[in-house]
């Protein structure tokens, strides 16, 4: 009879320390490929959610005019009293404003309760953290600016080439804006401030290149090119696009250059033609 034969087993080797350290260095380059990828797809997807909210800003101004021929005034007697702003209403200058029964509130598609579906994805970190130290008196525009300068108010030509403003209970007339597709109604804006967020505060109207009532005089830039150097701005049409800083400016007071935080002006001419100035 024959004796079986006793079969020895060998264990087959582990990883050796040399091998582990190059599957994590492996892993570690993969992923430092991959982040930048995801950070930036994360970043397109705030853009598009900012880019419809803007979009739905722009819309209730437009059912707004539809009902009164006027567009929403920006900002009631703002150098009176200062309780009204296109996006909310306060009792008292040392209060926030709040969307209740700000113009646009009933055309929004939930009211007031949007107040927080349309703030710019980008921007809502900073107006949180503004809200939580009592400074986010604006924070109910969402981080976007309204053409105030011209869609606002009603503004009438002067010599020396000045636009005085004639009302700013009323909204100009919706008849009165011969080129609406290239006209600005809202953009992505904040305010320079070294009191805020990251040198940010919030701010509800998109600033003209100049001011109309002092020809020449620039007033500090609020539009903010906040995504990846980008901003989202609302025609007076509808349509919504993104567009790049074409020039900047570095204002005055407040502490901060506003175009180190992103801020300045878009378009190929240096004038107030895309907010509607003829």
């Amino acid at each position: 009879m024959t004796t079986p034969r006793l079969q020895t087993y060998k264990p087959r080797p582990g990883l050796t320390l040399i091998e582990i350290l190059v599957t994590i260095s492996l892993i570690a380059g993969m992923l430092g490929m991959l982040l930048p990828a995801l950070s930036s797809a994360t970043g397109a997807a705030r853009q598009a959610v900012c880019a419809s909210n803007i979009r739905q800003i722009q819309f209730a101004n437009e059912l707004f005019a539809n009902d009164h021929r006027r567009y929403i005034p920006g900002a009631v007697g703002i150098r009176d009293a200062n309780l009204h702003r296109w996006h909310g209403v306060r009792a008292s200058t040392a209060e926030p404003f709040l969307p209740d029964n700000a113009p646009i509130t009933p055309y929004l598609e939930d009211g007031a309760t949007s107040v927080r579906a349309r703030a710019c994805p980008e921007f809502a970190p900073v107006l949180a953290a503004l809200e939580e130290t009592g400074a986010g008196f604006e924070s109910g525009a969402g981080g976007y600016g309204y053409n105030n300068t011209f869609v606002g108010v009603v503004r009438s030509p002067a010599p020396g080439g000045v636009w005085t403003v004639e009302r700013d209970d009323l909204g100009a007339r919706n008849d009165r804006f011969t080129r609406p597709a290239s006209t600005i109604a809202f953009a992505d804006a904040a305010f320079a401030d070294r009191r805020g967020v990251n040198n940010l505060i919030e701010y509800s109207f998109a600033e003209p290149n100049f001011w109309p009532d002092f020809p020449g005089a620039r007033p500090n830039p609020s539009i903010h090119f906040r995504h990846a150097g980008a901003g989202n701005v609302a025609w007076l049409d509808g349509h919504v696009s993104a567009e790049q800083r074409s020039r900047t400016y570095a204002g005055f007071g407040f502490g901060v250059d506003s175009a180190a935080v992103g801020l300045g002006w878009f378009g190929a001419d240096d004038s107030n033609t895309l907010f509607g100035e003829p």
